[in-house]
């Protein structure tokens, strides 16, 4: 599942020195503004530029993640009956290289797309096999196989010895922790979280899987103990996002609650994949077009970069979950978008509005009246030409009729 001022760095790692030689070149600037100015203030804009209050706080935190890599001890805890489940393998080999030895898990399902219903077992995963399969151009036999290996691990994490979940802060990974904790019927004997929505130095965090072996060793020793308060709370939510109304899930998105404390602002994001009351349109889709609007025609793969580096509030979607989002923009019978060269690479091909496009953008159109495909955010149906739930100006869920 990928900026930027030049004082950031994209791994995570800062390099002391080059921050030292910034601050001396930054001085004779300062001095031009106020002669008295000294190197100490030049070093404190430095540190604050990279996310921290003083200098001897970014000294402290280049430390701790030199130490962490020069000291293979840390990972002491981490044995072999440890499991380290994430939501996709972007973190697997980086493990390996911090020395992490235990077993690499993951949930590659991507929850925060397509149906999501409360179902047996067999039933949601065969929903899910489908949906996968058809968004993203699968093989289904390959599909369903994937899907039930990977959910029958899931279900081994309730009588596992030691698990610890690598999670961010954005819909794709708390909603792949809610479905892990809301499986199981009591906490399990040791069961950790990493969660993390930013790291210092990193102007503009996207994911875990950006960060360098030596920033995931210095994660390690921030994981927590999971416990009850957490799995009644993934319970609760995975209900609500699986509901046929949205009301739930809005109500659990206004709360701050110290078990799971990134859930909220991931569930009012992904209530923004609701249709917009006036345009139709998810926030993805609103973001995508308002840029190609500008910026068009524009390649797919410029969208989707420009997307995460600035325009997205919470980033959450890879580039084949972005390619996926709006092909149905473009293959309706009455698109919002066209796309030049459909004999090249999809990352290749130039997208452009066409005039329902432009209407829809301008809120002169409502997306849902001409869309051709059918739509789920969670367990939400929403069918073209028919009555839906939608957001209002208020950010909250109404009944469009």
């Amino acid at each position: 599942m990928s900026q930027r001022r030049i004082s950031s760095t994209t791994d995570g790692r800062i390099n002391l020195e080059q921050q030292r030689k910034r601050a001396k070149e930054l001085l004779p600037r300062l001095k031009t503004e106020n002669p008295t100015a000294t190197l100490s203030q030049a070093q404190w804009q430095i540190a604050k530029q990279l996310g921290f209050s003083s200098w001897p706080k970014l000294k402290a935190h280049v430390d701790a993640i030199d130490f962490a890599a020069r000291h293979p001890a840390f990972d002491a805890s981490d044995e072999a009956r440890t499991t380290h489940w994430r939501c996709g393998n972007d973190i697997a080999h980086s493990l390996q290289v911090a020395g992490f030895k235990g077993e690499f898990q993951m949930l590659t399902d991507p929850l925060c797309m397509g149906p999501v219903r409360d179902l047996p077992g067999e039933d949601f995963r065969a929903l899910r096999s489908a949906f996968i399969s058809q968004a993203f151009s699968l093989d289904h036999a390959e599909v369903t196989r994937r899907v039930h290996a990977e959910y029958d691990h899931l279900e081994s994490l309730a009588s596992a010895d030691h698990s610890v979940l690598w999670c961010e802060a954005d819909a794709y990974d708390q909603l792949f922790l809610i479905r892990a904790l809301a499986g199981l019927e009591q906490v399990p004997r040791k069961l950790e979280l990493i969660e993390v929505d930013r790291i210092p130095g990193v102007e503009r965090f996207i994911g875990i899987g950006q960060l360098a072996p030596d920033v995931l060793a210095w994660l390690w020793p921030q994981r927590r103990v999971i416990d009850d308060d957490a799995v009644q709370l993934a319970k609760q939510a995975w209900a609500a996002y699986c509901d046929s109304s949205p009301i739930k899930l809005a109500e659990l998105a206004q709360g701050t609650p110290p078990a799971l404390p990134f859930l909220a602002p991931a569930l009012r994001r992904q209530l923004q994949e609701l249709p917009g009351l006036h345009d139709g349109l998810s926030l993805t889709e609103r973001l995508s077009l308002a840029y190609i609007a500008e910026a068009g025609p524009v390649p797919f793969a410029r969208v989707f970069a420009e997307l995460m580096a600035k325009r997205e509030p919470l980033p959450f979607l890879g580039d084949m979950m972005f390619h996926a989002l709006l092909r149905p923009l473009i293959d309706g019978e009455q698109p919002l978008l066209t796309e030049s060269a459909p004999d090249h690479e999809w990352p290749r091909r130039e997208l452009a509005l066409t005039p329902l496009g432009h209407a829809v953008l301008n809120g002169n159109a409502h997306w849902l009246e001409h869309a051709s495909h059918v739509r789920w955010v969670g367990g939400v149906c929403l069918t073209p030409r028919h009555a839906h739930w939608a957001l209002g100006d208020d950010n909250q869920p109404v009944w469009r009729s």
